[in-house]
């Protein structure tokens, strides 16, 4: 009579053991690819203009090296175009495009990767480099001195939550504040690249510019 092991055989041993190599590998490979440069730091709530300065207002400056206050002039207002982001996979998208990481300053959460309202800091802005989300001509000048910020969604499929507007429109405001930036420096992505309509046609551009500061340069 042949009596079969009750253990698994040495061909099943090896193939889970060449499978846990593998996934060991996968994730080596992924921590390579999402570099420090990816982290920033979250702000899950700006306060108002007319409130004292809190801890998320400090950070928002806590720039690693200080400000670069002659450097930026203006502000740029985008959308991803896709429902989900994370600042990592953000990064690891730009990062295939040929950007040397995201290419954002900021990033404003739907809920849907990034929690809603929250903003994320990223390393361009906390190391003050010149951003890399502005096509065409206009690049040229607006990567260079133009703040990117970019709401997660798609503007032109679904409106934004109230209050990843609320946050983003305080971002924007602080900004100008500290910066001294007009409204009319304040642009959509499309006002800059005709063939596209970023943050979308559902972005509520009147009351958005209804709350810019216009406290000239």
């Amino acid at each position: 009579m042949n009596h079969q092991s009750s253990g698994p055989s040495r061909r099943t041993q090896f193939v889970f053991a060449a499978f846990a190599v593998a996934m060991t590998a996968a994730m080596a490979i992924l921590a390579l690819d999402t570099p420090r440069q990816a982290g920033g730091f979250p702000l899950t709530s700006i306060t108002p203009l007319e409130d004292r300065p809190s801890v998320g207002d400090d950070l928002l400056f806590a720039t690693k090296d200080g400000l670069e206050h002659t450097r930026w002039t203006g502000i740029v207002i985008h959308h991803l175009g896709d429902p989900f982001g994370t600042p990592e996979s953000i990064h690891r998208q730009h990062l295939s495009w040929g950007y040397q990481g995201l290419g954002y300053h900021f990033l404003v959460g739907n809920g849907n990767g990034l929690a809603n309202g929250e903003i994320h800091v990223g390393y361009r802005w906390i190391e003050q480099l010149p951003g890399a989300h502005v096509v065409g001509e206009a690049g040229r000048d607006h990567n260079e001195h133009s703040i990117g910020i970019c709401l997660v969604g798609n503007g032109d499929r679904h409106g934004f939550s109230d209050r990843q507007l609320k946050h983003l429109t305080r971002l924007v405001q602080r900004i100008q504040q500290k910066f001294g930036i007009p409204s009319d420096n304040v642009y959509l992505h499309q006002d800059l690249a005709a063939e596209l309509t970023s943050p979308g046609r559902l972005f509520p551009e009147a009351e958005f510019r209804s709350q810019l500061l216009d406290a000239p340069r």
